[in-house]
């Protein structure tokens, strides 16, 4: 009996010390992050990045200490991430918009990304040139004279209407490839950049701070949101899941749905493509309503540069029950960047008028794109 007793209590030592290893272990690992977030690395990349910003004795270090946002942001997140602060903002309702050309990315070399996009595939593509239609040729040439200089109200939407038809058919996975083949091409006004990295530095670490600081970012872009995600998902500049991405749209169709209707059409093993069909420009009043369709919260914080992003930023600083700010781009720049003098003087006079805070692209940056890039004067 007595030896019996001894063996039940050398077999539960035994069990214990195991126990008491294996906690030690899995401390050790939460500690070092193994299995934070579970196992979404590309989730962890933008956990980490944040981390790294959030250590950063100047998080802001590309923007020069006299920039207004400088000061103006790093003293916002202050009083808004104090727990027990008047200004207080829960994790959960920390939510800032973007806008995208010209707010985060190149926008004029000479024109927006889907633009240039839209050329090379029109007028260039040796493989679809030849089979572009008559209004996508039109469009094409609508679009250089706009960047010469002409007024064209209706080209936003015919440009819409011109990419569905000139990208149809494609799975999201081919033409995802082919925006990253493209962006491999070198931007026409610069040396040093190509066309996938024409990011504003000073303004990702924007994104890394308020990320740092648990604030969720959308992006809400005029561009086509199949552009736009297969431009980020290819990027190694920003890491903003797909599903914080916001743009215009078109349909998306079975490979064998034909002229039926998604209601009467269903899926079986055809393969999911781009349809021909243009839905919306997402600009103007169209961006605060799909901030309320997708995100379903009002921001808090807004960032544009025209007057296309004036009603999303409206939207985050008025009639909000928290404390609120909204920033407008000026591309005053002509030396760095092909500015607009007559545009960011507009920019600034309309931040005036509507309690936006303006920023100086010539002034408020230390860089724009990085060392090794040079402006070589605007493209023709």
């Amino acid at each position: 009996m007595e030896e019996k007793m001894k063996k039940q209590l050398t077999v539960f030592k035994v069990i214990s010390v195991v126990l008491c290893v294996a906690l030690i272990i899995v401390s050790v690992c939460y500690i070092a992050g193994v299995g934070y977030k579970g196992s979404d690395t590309s989730q962890r990349s933008v956990v980490d990045k944040s981390i790294t910003s959030s250590k950063s004795s100047d998080p802001l270090s590309l923007w020069n200490d006299s920039a207004k946002l400088k000061s103006e942001l790093t003293s916002y997140v202050k009083d808004v991430t104090k727990e027990g602060g008047k200004d207080f903002i829960p994790v959960a309702d920390r939510i800032a918009v973007f806008d995208f050309d010209g707010t985060l990315f190149n926008e004029t070399d000479p024109y927006y990304f889907d633009f240039a996009l839209y050329l090379y595939r029109v007028t260039e593509d040796p493989e679809y040139k030849d089979k572009a239609s008559d209004f996508e040729k039109e469009v094409a040439n609508r679009i250089l004279a706009v960047v010469n200089g002409a007024k064209d109200d209706a080209l936003m939407q015919d440009h819409g209407r011109a990419i569905a038809t000139a990208f149809q058919g494609m799975t999201i996975d081919e033409f995802n490839e082919y925006v990253r083949k493209f962006m491999q091409m070198d931007m026409p006004s610069y040396t040093g950049l190509q066309r996938g990295d024409g990011f504003y530095k000073p303004m990702l670490q924007v994104i890394d701070y308020l990320e740092a600081n648990d604030f969720k970012v959308f992006i809400v872009t005029g561009t086509d949101d199949i552009i736009n995600r297969g431009l980020i998902a290819n990027s190694t500049l920003l890491n903003v899941p797909m599903e914080q991405i916001i743009g215009s749209n078109q349909t998306i169709v079975g490979a064998n749905q034909g002229d039926k209707d998604g209601l009467q059409y269903t899926l079986r093993d055809d393969k999911v493509v781009l349809g021909n069909e243009f839905i919306i420009k997402n600009l103007n009043m169209n961006k605060v309503s799909a901030i309320v369709q997708k995100i379903g919260k009002q921001p808090v914080l807004a960032f544009g540069n025209s007057s296309s992003d004036a009603s999303m930023l409206n939207y985050a600083i008025n009639n909000n029950n928290y404390k609120a700010g909204a920033y407008m781009l000026c591309c005053d720049d002509l030396d760095r960047e092909n500015g607009n003098t007559s545009k960011a003087e507009k920019m600034v006079k309309e931040s005036e008028e509507n309690r936006w805070t303006p920023v100086s692209m010539k002034n408020d940056w230390k860089t724009i794109y990085g060392d090794g890039v040079t402006y070589k004067g605007a493209a023709k």
